[in-house]
């Protein structure tokens, strides 16, 4: 190219790196715009950049100038918002791959950096997973800089900060730490970006990754901080004195600290009256602990205490059960494998073929193996009852966590009767007490106990009735409602 030729004075050896970078890279382009005044050099990346951005906003001004430019000319007369001038050869290829155009001077050894990004992006919608009926239905989506700004709609705070690093070592992936200054506990914020400093790994695609180098305890089924694609829930975790951990191209916000008890509250049960939210709430309770628990207390109660059942009740299992030839473990175990296996599949498939699935599959298959003689009806209808049960819960990722503790305490109760299931229990509650989040304890307000916070435990008071934030985020400024007086 004559542009670069060895009669130009421009810095040859910034082009020759940049030449070198992106050899072998098809979609990155290099135009040259010449005019009788000027002589430029732009370069960009086509899939990432807004063409119509680049032909009106960049070259239209240099087209139609009828004096000679300088960078720093360009810099006042280019249209494009975000612009700088740099001359640092590792600042242009990162900006380059991040969809911005670099534009090179004749004469010059400094380029101009400018923002045209300009790549398709999901339109904004509900979220599958977090559906709601009174509350914003509005979800986050790939893009940072859309999700921060549908988040700060709810939180138009002053003190509200952001951190901006970014994590992978050849991603670079772009994040954000967000918190209220004087109400996020300043410990919790550097603890925070200890563990996220402590990342080294090539590449971070989505939120969930970041989990495992940052949980207290990684070999635990439960989760130890929430995932959620809802602005609304984000801003509220944040108001309560939480962090929020915003990824480029994830539409996953990571919260934290989040307690046990936090995973079986939503959002929505502020939308409602406080009765029928405490409801709600006690329903969630009792379906976790059924989830994971009615299995084994079938298998449980079948094998060793059928005596503690009516004989009426009794009559009708044993007749249920006599041609089922394998023991209730067993007959659990395949129903349990055969629930997880249609679930699996509806998810992978298209929707409206999943939804056929879930429900034709599980009538036809419950019915085929009750006839069959390998399963009895009250098994296909307390495996049912586990898994809508499971349902119930807010949080996907506690949902997926009981579906695997079942397992275990079942293998208790068929060996040891209720008394695996009171151990089993006994073991859930050990672990629980045993996690941390971010330094501070999983089971709070229970253990340790925090009778304020119960207000907004197992049952919803009142709002007017819960003047402080909860103890478990360690918030600087703990009073979320004035006192009288207004102090």
């Amino acid at each position: 190219m004559k542009f670069f030729g060895k009669e130009r004075r421009i810095n040859r050896n910034l082009y020759q790196k940049l030449q070198e970078s992106f050899k072998d890279v098809s979609d990155f382009c290099i135009r040259e715009i010449t005019t009788d005044h000027n002589q430029f050099l732009l370069g960009y990346i086509t899939g990432l950049v807004d063409s119509k951005d680049v032909s009106e906003l960049i070259i239209k001004p240099i087209l139609e100038s009828k004096k000679q430019l300088s960078i720093e000319d360009m810099y006042s007369l280019t249209y494009v918002s975000n612009v700088r001038i740099t001359r640092d050869f590792e600042t242009i290829s990162t900006s380059l791959r991040r969809g911005k155009s670099v534009l090179f001077k004749e004469h010059g050894d400094e380029c101009l950096i400018l923002g045209t990004p300009g790549w398709k992006e999901r339109d904004i919608q509900e979220p599958q997973a977090e559906s709601t009926i009174r509350g914003s239905h509005q979800g986050f989506i790939e893009n940072i800089k859309t999700n921060i700004g549908m988040f700060r709609r709810y939180v138009p705070d002053p003190k509200l900060k952001m951190i901006d690093f970014h994590l992978g070592e050849r991603s670079q992936t772009k994040a954000s730490l967000v918190f209220i200054e004087d109400i996020a506990d300043e410990d919790l914020v550097k603890e925070m970006m200890k563990r996220l400093k402590r990342i080294e790994i090539d590449s971070i695609i989505n939120t969930g990754e970041i989990q495992d180098f940052i949980d207290d305890k990684t070999f635990t089924l439960f989760p130890q901080f929430l995932i959620t694609e809802r602005p609304d829930t984000t801003a509220a975790a944040v108001y309560q004195g939480r962090i929020a951990l915003f990824l480029d191209h994830s539409p996953g916000v990571l919260v934290g600290p989040y307690s046990f008890a936090s995973f079986l509250q939503s959002v929505d049960d502020y939308s409602i009256r406080w009765l029928p939210a405490s409801f709600i709430r006690f329903l969630r309770y009792v379906s976790f602990f059924t989830s994971i628990f009615l299995p084994s207390i079938y298998i449980a109660t079948i094998s060793y205490h059928y005596e503690l059942l009516p004989l009426d009740l009794t009559i009708s299992i044993g007749e249920s059960r006599e041609r089922v030839p394998v023991p209730p473990l067993l007959e659990a175990l395949f129903m349990e494998v055969v629930i997880e296996i249609l679930r699996e599949a509806g998810l992978r498939l298209p929707s409206p073929i999943s939804q056929t699935v879930g429900i034709v599959g599980g009538i036809v298959i419950g019915q085929a193996a009750v006839e069959a003689g390998i399963v009895s009806n009250i098994m296909v209808i307390v495996v049912a009852l586990t898994a809508i049960s499971s349902f119930i819960l807010p949080s996907q990722d506690m949902s997926n966590g009981i579906r695997l503790f079942r397992f275990p305490i079942m293998i208790l109760a068929a060996f040891y009767g209720l008394i695996g299931v009171v151990a089993g229990l006994m073991i859930v509650i050990a672990h629980l007490v045993s996690l941390e989040t971010l330094g501070t304890p999983y089971l709070n307000p229970l253990a340790p106990t925090r009778l304020k916070d119960w207000k907004d435990f197992v049952l919803r008071l009142p709002m007017g009735s819960m003047k402080t934030r909860p103890t478990q985020t360690r918030a600087n400024d703990k009073r979320r409602q004035p006192s009288k007086g207004g102090k």
